[in-house]
This record gives C-alpha cells, structure tokens and sequence, in this order.
C-alpha cells in the first residue's frame, strides 16, 4: 500500500472543503468537481465527495484522527475559527492520549491526538 484515503460525504462541497483547505490548511491535491482529495501528510488523505447514490452523509461513528503534538493550539485555533468543538482537549489514559474533537460542516469527528507514551 502506498497511500491511504479516508472518505467523507457532504451535501454542501465547497462548505465542506473549505474547511480541509482553508480552515485546516490542507493543499488540494485533486479536484474531480464533486469529489476532491486533500492531502494529510505525503501517504494520508481526506476526500470529499458529494452525496450520491448509495453514499450518504453519516458521521455517526466515524472519526478522522489527525496526530500533531499541538493539540492546545490547534484547540486555540479552532475556537477562534468557530468551528464546533467537543469540549477542551482531555487526556484519556485508557488510550495514552491527549485530545481534543471537532465536527467538520457534515458533522463529521474530527479529532487532533497526541500520543503519550
């Protein structure tokens, strides 16, 4: 496997990127008109495609996870952009991490983790 993409569906697509290119910063690596892929780092990725035939806006129980050790700033940042967030970043010592979560314009989690061990 050379790259990995984690697929989101909207029915608002230029809401939805601008919140991967402009709001998080992501570079647009490919723009399919109703469906575009952001780049994560040089193997990870998020598309985003609108809603069609059987693919359905259904962020429950999907998290796109992004790891950055700034979670306090990204938190900061966020806030100030509006974005809805879950809450003030927390640790979680079942899992070893420190987070915070965000809700894209579909609703999808967005989370920013920090490993700690």
């Amino acid at each position: 496997m050379g790259r990995q993409i984690t697929w989101v569906y909207t029915h608002d697509l230029d809401c939805s990127c601008h919140f991967y290119a402009d709001v998080l910063g992501f570079e647009q690596i490919v723009d399919e008109g109703s469906a575009r892929i952001f780049a994560v780092s040089d193997s990870a990725s998020v598309g985003v495609c609108l809603a069609w035939g059987d693919r359905k806006v259904e962020p429950s129980g999907t998290c796109l996870t992004l790891v950055t050790d700034e979670v306090d700033a990204w938190y900061t940042y966020l806030n100030s952009a509006s974005v809805e967030l879950e809450g003030e970043p927390r640790e979680l010592p079942q899992f070893g991490i420190y987070a915070c979560f965000a809700r894209d314009p579909a609703g999808y989690r967005v989370e920013f983790q920090q490993f700690l061990t």
